[in-house]
């Protein structure tokens, strides 16, 4: 009974100077042994490590992950127009140097934390305040974030730390600015309204007066050209006319007489009163010219 319980104090034993001298090193972490208060050497490597027993040796552990901090409470800047905005941000950061990390900060998160965000404050005025209203809320914010995530990350390597990512989340107008921004915005909106309607009027003006010169001109054109068309073809039907008559001016004399008398008595009622003798009834006559027979 004796060697049994001896066998069980031996192994505990073992056990308890096994765990002392071996320690595992996670992928998601980085580990630094420290000898006697002094900082060794910090293992980045995981797997499964010696290290000796305390009070001579021993391991503090520290995330290597990306961490995030996002302070549910919104902070308030002045730009350059002297204007109060609401800000809300997040930072993506890690540890990149764990010894200088540990000797900052004494490896305490809350502290790295606390010194991140009081950079993020300090580059957030420095920014802000060189920005309009407007190139916060659109134009430039962009270039806001890199500018404001390389003085960040600067600072913040002073204590073995990277900064991954800045975002500004929310940026908006202090309450009590809000409403005189809107009223601006809105007339402002109203007079490049008005603008675009004058402009847009000139236009449809000037539409509608090179429609009608265009119109007139064509009509114009196509007057000249009908009576251009029509003056060849009354030229060339005189010219028939008179190549026509020509060859027989007697049947053509003939012709105007009947013509003249088809005009002269279009109607039942038309008189006339001319001399018998006249030419007018020279081809009611005989063919010769002497008077037509009576009964005739």
């Amino acid at each position: 009974m004796q060697r049994a319980v001896s066998a069980i104090f031996f192994v505990l034993l073992l056990g308890m100077l096994g765990s002392s001298l071996l320690y595992v090193v996670d992928q998601r972490q980085y580990a630094i042994v420290f000898a006697l208060g002094q900082v060794k050497e910090v293992v980045s490597e995981p797997g499964l490590k010696f290290k000796l027993p305390p009070p001579f040796q021993n391991v503090q552990f520290y995330e290597k992950r990306i961490m995030t901090i996002d302070t549910p409470d919104s902070d308030r800047f002045i730009t350059s127009e002297k204007k109060n905005i609401v800000v809300d941000s997040f930072v993506k950061w890690r540890i990149s140097d764990p010894k200088l990390y540990y000797v900052s900060v004494q490896g305490r998160e809350s502290d790295a934390v606390y010194r991140i965000q009081q950079s993020l404050k300090d580059a957030l005025n420095n920014e802000i305040g060189k920005r309009t209203v407007n190139e916060m809320v659109s134009g430039v914010r962009d270039r806001v974030m890199q500018d404001i995530a390389t003085k960040v990350n600067n600072d913040a390597a002073k204590i073995g730390v990277t900064i991954v990512d800045v975002r500004l989340k929310r940026v908006e107008f202090s309450d009590e600015i809000k409403d005189s921004v809107f009223r601006r915005m809105e007339s402002e909106r109203k007079r490049v309204a008005n603008e675009l309607r004058s402009t847009g009027f000139a236009d449809s003006e000037k539409i509608r007066a090179d429609a009608d010169r265009q119109r007139e001109v064509i009509l114009a054109e196509a007057y000249r050209d009908a009576q251009r068309v029509k003056g060849e073809g009354d030229a060339r039907a005189a010219a028939l006319y008179a190549q026509a008559f020509g060859q027989n001016p007697e049947f053509y004399n003939f012709y105007r007489s009947l013509e003249a008398y088809r005009n002269s008595f279009r109607n039942k009622g038309d008189v006339m009163v001319v001399d018998p003798n006249s030419d007018f009834f020279r081809y009611l006559k005989s063919a010769g010219g002497a008077a037509a027979p009576k009964g005739r």
